[in-house]
């Protein structure tokens, strides 16, 4: 990986919690959990982006770069977090979206205060949203806006050093650890802690943000020199809880949702920690993870999307239907 510096924008190190009545309602040991809080990095909300961006910003910074170009969907937490980033390094922030906008909520909200332009591309798949991305770079570029453009997700071989570094990090926390358990959505969270911890130990659940993780994670990993796991069937990776598709609220997350909160106080979001929490919940029924080992879940923050979801404000609001005041 080549260096292209690094700079600070989170809070580090994040806390390890232990979390033991999520652990006895799930069938483990009350020491068996813990929770690493990259919800709780401080930058604009939180959340696992940040690691990344320290590297990827730090990468445009070094070319010149005085705005930033990015891309997601319209709840997109990296686009959040790069709103942010550009804000307090003064730069300024481009966030090129999938759809046509709507209803301001939940992340948009957070855009427009942080001062971001949101320009939207209607439907396209991830491919040409990135070309759209490439194309208003280039000109910002030419009107005199040196721009530099932050990959999908903040996920490249560059910016999955920050989970390279979290690895570490989470090694000194706790060097007895048996594995981490991971939203897997652009991929370059998984892929920098497989580059710390090796495949065994990271249990990857796929969020549905990409047609194939495992090649994702695997090209990931190549670009920076990190261990071969070919076209990722060396990873353990749960493709179980995608349901009708990456922005859809299924069964399993609800009921995940609801256990995080009411056995640890742990708000979780609808799309990543929430899919990630109820592939655990899976793992540990079928016997991939097991009391007695040291197992960390990855909270990537998110709890923005939670709010900017229509569909899991209407479940959360009929929850206390039927319920004396």
């Amino acid at each position: 990986m080549s260096d292209h510096g690094r700079i600070d924008l989170c809070a580090l190190p994040t806390p390890l919690e232990a979390a033991p009545r999520l652990a006895s309602a799930l069938g483990l040991g009350p020491e068996d959990l813990w929770v690493k809080r990259d919800d709780l990095v401080g930058l604009g909300g939180g959340g696992n982006k940040v690691r990344k961006l320290q590297y990827t910003v730090a990468a445009a910074m070094a070319d010149g770069a005085t705005t930033l170009v990015t891309t997601g969907a319209a709840q997109s937490n990296h686009a959040r977090l790069t709103a942010a980033a550009g804000a307090r390094l003064g730069l300024d922030v481009v966030l090129v979206l999938a759809g046509t906008g709507g209803a301001v909520a939940g992340n948009l909200a957070l855009n427009s205060i942080l001062g971001a332009r949101i320009v939207w591309a209607g439907d396209v798949d991830s491919e040409e949203l990135e070309h759209r991305a490439a194309s208003i770079t280039e000109q910002l570029t030419a009107d005199g806006r040196p721009a530099g453009q932050i990959p999908f997700g903040g996920s490249s071989a560059i910016g999955a050093r920050g989970y390279v570094d979290a690895g570490r990090e989470l090694l000194d926390q706790m060097p007895d650890l048996t594995q981490v358990v991971v939203a897997v959505g652009s991929g370059g969270t998984a892929a920098g802690l497989i580059h710390a911890l090796g495949a065994n130990r990271v249990l990857g659940v796929h969020t549905g943000a990409v047609p194939d993780p495992g090649a994702r994670i695997a090209d990931l990993l190549a670009g920076m020199g990190g261990p071969s796991v070919r076209d990722g069937s060396a990873l353990r990776l749960r493709t179980d809880q995608v349901g009708a598709g990456y922005s859809t609220l299924t069964e399993p997350v609800k009921d995940a949702l609801t256990l995080a909160a009411r056995t640890e106080g742990l708000i979780l979001d609808p799309v990543y920690t929430g899919r990630a929490l109820a592939g655990l919940v899976q793992a540990v029924g079928e016997g991939d993870v097991r009391p007695g080992e040291r197992t960390v879940f990855l909270h990537s923050g998110g709890l923005p999307g939670l709010f900017g979801s229509g569909a899991a404000m209407s479940w959360a609001g009929s929850l206390g239907d039927g319920e004396e005041s």
